[in-house]
């Protein structure tokens, strides 16, 4: 499946059919010698939501939230096995709330957002820059630039990523330019993927969120991914604080088959 560029093996796993997620993941998501893909998807059962997620990355490191992999879940769980248009679901990051729209248009509720810090800096690849960190499911620094196709995201990104302040789990980095009060546009490296993705959902929040705390967009706003696609962000804001944010945009079927394990 894919949502915004960001592509997903997707698993029933409710019988236990996958084992070892770990080495799974590995395996399924390799290029050439697998299905290849950004990560894999484990739809498992729940005692306390309609289903459970489990998301692991291609490096088979496991991954508490993921955006555009919560709204491929959703679309799934809807087309495939018949769920409600309405649903909620277990993550690592806490219950997703979800809904699946016409035209394979899903709108998910993320987890609230807890902003650490606002205004860092961090100095990397003979740059000085000025951050916000902060977690919508999964750690993200947000940075601001002009150019921002110019920008060494692969670089620049993995220096930030493994950087000792971020340890001991490091975190996704993401690099965004205003291009208007209502739209932003992001390039976003991607911890367990270990390089730049297509796009990247909570990314997209992170960057959405900051972007309104600074005053540099509205709490609507529209974010240009660089598979060329658009994700709307909208968000309650109470004082500097993020009560509520919600992420929406499109995710489709790519193909189905079996895998011989």
């Amino acid at each position: 499946m894919v949502a915004s560029g960001n592509d997903f093996v997707v698993v029933d796993n409710r019988r236990g059919a996958v084992k070892d997620a770990t080495a799974f993941a590995r395996e399924i998501c390799r290029s050439h010698l697998g299905a290849g893909a950004d990560g894999l998807l484990l739809f498992e059962n729940s005692k306390k939501a309609n289903f459970k997620m489990r998301i692991l990355n291609s490096d088979g490191s496991e991954a508490a939230a993921c955006g555009n992999g919560f709204r491929c879940i959703a679309l799934y769980a809807h087309d495939i096995l018949k769920y409600s248009s309405r649903m909620n679901f277990e993550s690592g990051s806490g219950l997703i709330e979800a809904e699946v729209g016409q035209k394979n248009q899903i709108k998910v509720q993320l987890v609230k957002p807890r902003v650490f810090e606002r205004d860092g800096i961090v100095e990397v690849c003979k740059h000085r820059l000025h951050y916000a960190f902060l977690d919508t499911g999964v750690p993200h620094v947000v940075i601001f630039v002009e150019g921002l196709e110019k920008v060494e995201v692969f670089e620049i990104g993995r220096a930030i990523r493994n950087h000792t302040h971020f340890q001991p789990f490091g975190t996704n980095v993401n690099f965004v330019e205003v291009k208007s009060k209502k739209e932003i546009k992001v390039r976003t490296y991607e911890r367990g993927v270990e390089n730049e993705t297509l796009a990247c959902g909570t990314g997209s929040t992170a960057s959405a969120v900051v972007s309104v705390l600074k005053g540099y967009t509205e709490p609507s706003v529209n974010v240009l991914t660089q598979s060329g696609e658009k994700l709307r962000i909208e968000m309650q804001r109470k004082g500097d604080e993020i009560t509520k944010v919600f992420l929406e945009g499109k995710a489709r079927f790519v193909y189905k088959g079996e895998y011989f394990l």
